[in-house]
């Protein structure tokens, strides 16, 4: 029996592929891969098995372009197969591939796909590194939607906006990612970037403190750059 060009997964092929999952897990990688190759020679046919093929070879492997041939091999059987696309769009962007990923990304979006926050992250990512700040700046926005308050993605939108021209938008959303950190939590980098943006609209006073904040919220581990960078920006007096 076929559901969209996927033949049902008998109960002991579903057996081994969880054993698959294991030996990955436990890293035994080599073996997990000639398992699912094993299997997938046997069960050409097998959407399920060629997809545990792809995930073995580009998340365990580190290989994204061998994990490409076998996304490609699941979407010949089944084009609706969602998560194949998806993670065909992410192996595509470790490639530096980002038309095509985001031509998947895309497709994604306009299917509903349920993972929506993971979309428009990623697809965000692929826009700006072809350039495309305006409409990353609508992804990250969306990204936003699904995650109210995220601060990660609040700077991600805040870098975009400054590329834009946008600064005052930019502090503002610095402003709101810092709003939910206190004491360890607050983030120096936030403050750096804040800073920099009050510096480039003329809030010398705003940047200094900004940058004061930030050798106070400074921690082990922190990079050492960014200790320079806060550094420099205190010596500049307002």
């Amino acid at each position: 029996m076929e559901r969209n060009g996927r033949e049902a997964c008998p109960p002991e092929l579903a057996a081994q592929l969880r054993e698959v999952d294991r030996l990955r897990r436990s890293g035994r990688y080599a073996s997990a891969l000639t398992l699912a190759r094993t299997l997938a020679e046997a069960h050409p046919r097998q959407a399920r098995v060629l997809l545990e093929v792809a995930q073995t070879l580009a998340i365990w492997g580190g290989v994204p372009t061998e994990a490409l041939e076998w996304y490609e091999r699941v979407l010949s059987l089944a084009p609706g197969h969602l998560t194949s696309r998806l993670y065909r769009a992410l192996a595509l962007c470790r490639l530096g591939r980002n038309e095509e990923a985001v031509a998947d990304f895309d497709a994604l979006v306009a299917s509903g796909y349920r993972k929506a926050l993971v979309l428009h992250m990623k697809r965000a990512e692929a826009l700006e590194a072809l350039g495309r700040d305006e409409a990353a700046e609508r992804d990250w926005t969306h990204a936003i939607e699904e995650a109210p308050g995220n601060p990660w993605l609040l700077q991600q939108r805040a870098a975009a906006r400054a590329r834009l021209g946008r600064l005052d938008d930019a502090v503002t959303d610095l402003t709101q990612a810092l709003s939910v950190q206190t004491g360890d939590e607050v983030d120096p980098e936030l403050l750096h970037a804040r800073g920099a943006l009050r510096a480039r609209l003329g809030d010398l006073a705003g940047a200094h403190a900004d940058f004061e904040a930030g050798l106070a919220a400074f921690r082990v581990g922190d990079p050492p750059a960014l200790l320079d960078a806060l550094r420099e920006g205190t010596m500049r007096k307002p």
